[in-house]
């Protein structure tokens, strides 16, 4: 996020939260309707909550308004209503970074969410979840779901070549060098400069390594070893193993559809689109005009990864929640929360369970049953093996982020609006710095950053 936003949206919502406080909350604590946010925009998902409320308001008689919000206009549209004194009472589907924002605004009811959770039964979500949505001993939101960055390999090109699944910097490395030849990359790699989706699959690759954006003090630290060494690993993939060029998130999905990649890191939402459920984004590769679903079949998962300076296996994932604003209408919020997380819950994880991985654990079973897909249906379960379910399922576990634990998800949230990681890392893959000089580019520019949001 620009400083320049940074700066008008924080004052807005200080703003806001002193409009609500004197009054706005007060008169809708006396009715029985409330204003839901929710980054599911989609039409699809949108009538799929509709019928959810509607369910929800005929057994409790609480009038929900459904708004949809798209995810990269959230900042924008909040600040709007902040200005207005017009902020919702409930948002779903909020990013860790969005939450974290909300909290350094004060703008946050964190009483109730953890009151939610314990009368859904706190034994039943996932720990690293709670940790994640957890600032200052209070759980800040309620966590509903998650996405996770994905290590996907050709499972017959392995077997054939003796390797092991690429679970560690040495064996993905290995792997990548093998498999590079007869026309096919060992990997294909994102390393587009000004792409959140290279910042994510480079940030997958940094955590593993246990090289973090900043300490527990908030000093930026990317210039760490563990850093270097990331920065050094991904740019010598990338120039060695990978598709030359710059490649994205579409060049780089189509490469590993066309059979023409041994490996890729993407998102958990390729899932679907590998399997042959979207015409929109079909496998190509020579096998799979036979057979649609002849690369799902092939494919391999690895969640985790661990590199040799990192302390234990990490990935980067995505956790989204349900967040409940101060001074809103605490009640039916709290019930309409608790619904959309019980009774209403595999319906939502439904609208697309290949990036809607369960965060509350007896819900496993049905999720795995859940049809994806958009021209054709299907359940996860019908393509994909217990094995590969079960490492989905239980992946939030080893979700690991940038600056949130640590308390600076105002931060993390503005260097993945303004991207100077990718960029210092497309200049290491080129070949214009090394990568040492890579991460003391990319911490300089943080501390920019970091420096302007404090202002």
């Amino acid at each position: 996020m620009p400083k320049k936003v940074t700066a008008v949206l924080s004052a807005a919502l200080l703003s806001a939260a002193c409009l609500t406080a004197c009054g706005g909350g007060s008169e809708q604590e006396a009715g029985n309707k409330i204003t839901v946010w929710t980054e599911e925009n989609l039409e699809d998902r949108m009538a799929v909550q509709q019928q959810i409320i509607k369910e929800f308001t005929e057994r409790t008689g609480i009038q929900v308004e459904l708004v949809g919000v798209a995810e990269d206009q959230f900042s924008q549209v909040i600040t709007s209503a902040a200005a207005a004194g017009d902020l919702p009472d409930v948002i779903g589907a909020l990013p860790l970074g969005s939450v974290r924002e909300l909290e350094a605004n004060d703008l946050l009811d964190t009483e109730t969410p953890g009151k939610i959770v314990d009368q859904l039964g706190r034994d039943t979500f996932s720990a690293r979840a709670l940790e994640l949505t957890t600032g200052d001993g209070k759980l800040l939101a309620v966590p509903s779901d998650g996405w996770a960055q994905l290590i996907l390999y050709r499972k017959d090109l392995f077997e054939k070549a003796g390797l092991a699944p690429p679970d560690t910097y040495e064996a993905l490395e290995k792997a990548a060098a093998e498999l590079n030849t007869g026309g096919v990359a060992g990997i294909t790699l994102a390393v587009a400069p000004k792409d959140s989706f290279t910042a994510q699959s480079f940030e997958h690759v940094a955590l593993a390594n246990g090289c973090q954006m900043v300490d527990d003090a908030g000093n930026v630290t990317l210039d760490s070893p563990q850093c270097v060494k990331a920065f050094d690993f991904y740019a010598n993939l990338a120039k060695n193993h990978s598709v030359k060029g710059t490649q994205d998130v579409d060049s780089t999905r189509a490469t590993y559809f066309s059979g023409k990649a041994a490996m890729t890191i993407w998102s958990s939402f390729i899932l679907d689109e590998l399997a042959g459920l979207r015409k929109d984004a079909l496998p190509s590769c020579e096998e799979c005009r036979a057979d649609p679903e002849w690369l799902a079949e092939n494919t391999g998962v690895v969640t985790a990864l661990k590199g040799p300076d990192g302390s234990e296996p990490a990935q980067y994932g995505e956790i989204v929640s349900w967040t409940i604003m101060r001074d809103s209408a605490t009640d039916p919020a709290s019930r309409f929360v608790s619904y959309m997380m019980n009774e209403g819950y595999e319906r939502w994880l439904g609208m697309a369970p290949e990036g809607k991985f369960p965060t509350r654990e007896g819900f496993a079973e049905k999720w795995s049953g859940l049809e994806a897909g958009v021209d054709t249906k299907k359940p996860l379960s019908d393509v994909y093996p217990p094995e590969v379910l079960d490492a989905l399922r239980t992946s939030p576990e080893t979700f690991g982020r940038w600056g949130i634990p640590q308390g600076q998800g105002k931060l993390a949230g503005a260097v993945m609006g303004e991207l100077p990681v990718p960029t210092a890392l497309s200049a290491a893959v080129a070949g214009s710095v090394t990568a040492q000089e890579a991460a003391a580019q990319a911490k300089r520019e943080v501390e920019t950053i970091k420096r302007g949001i404090r202002e």
